[in-house]
């Protein structure tokens, strides 16, 4: 599948994931391959995903943001304010706060 996170100051997140789950406003909620297609809001929490083998980002905790770095099946995760995400055809989109 593959996940793009994004916010009004930047893209977060492009990659191959393997499982994505969502802070959902009525609950959290997972993602795996052929998910049906389903709209959401978010609410404030953790969007938690496992990058696909092969995975070159990391997370910084000093800077509190996800990037670039060498690795494989890396768990990682963003805090987001809430936001809205689309699941269709193997892609999810999260438009975050």
């Amino acid at each position: 599948m593959y996940l793009e996170i994004i916010t009004p100051d930047k893209n977060i997140y492009k990659g191959e994931v393997d499982y994505v789950n969502l802070p959902g406003a009525d609950g959290s909620f997972g993602v795996l391959k052929d998910h049906a297609p389903i709209i959401s809001t978010l609410k404030a929490g953790e969007i938690v995903f496992l990058q696909t083998e092969g995975g070159d980002y990391e997370f910084d905790s000093e800077s509190g943001e996800i990037k670039h770095a060498t690795g494989n099946d890396k768990e990682l995760s963003y805090t987001v304010k809430g936001g809205v995400v689309e699941v269709k055809d193997n892609k999810i989109s999260v438009l975050a706060e």
